[in-house]
């Protein structure tokens, strides 16, 4: 069995985003490599990024958001999210966006959190890894 891993945006924009072809092939792999799980937070970003930097039209978001939607769970932000996301920023030092990812990560169960954006190698809660797959194609 596949073990779970929390997409951050990056990751997630990387799949979609034809600029740096090393970065999207390894974010193909993550997902190819995981029971992937992500959040509204992170798809909100993602549609945000997506239509600021990478000027993907409206349309192509969408279907976007259904293939990310159909290969992964989706972690709805909700006030007790929130409350763990202050617990998080308050131990570990990372800004709110980023606990907030942290704390989604935790409450999907996840193993590992794949991002570009936090320390990586670091334990959170003694069961999240936070794992840099971009640092390990280089």
């Amino acid at each position: 069995m596949k073990d779970r891993a929390f997409l951050d945006t990056n990751v997630l924009v990387y799949l979609y985003s034809e600029d740096e072809p090393d970065k999207q092939a390894v974010a193909i792999e993550a997902m190819n490599s995981y029971m992937c799980a992500t959040s509204t937070q992170a798809l909100n970003e993602f549609c945000n990024v997506c239509l600021k930097k990478l000027r993907m039209p409206a349309e192509v978001i969408g279907l976007s958001i259904d293939e990310i939607s159909d290969s992964c769970s989706i972690s709805f932000v909700d006030e007790t999210i929130i409350h763990k996301t202050l617990v998080l920023h308050a131990k570990y030092g990372y800004t709110y966006y980023d606990c907030l990812i942290l704390a989604s990560a935790l409450a999907s169960q996840c193993k590992y959190l794949l991002t570009e954006d936090m320390n990586n190698g670091q334990i959170i809660e003694k069961t999240l890894t936070i794992i840099n797959p971009f640092a390990l194609s280089k």
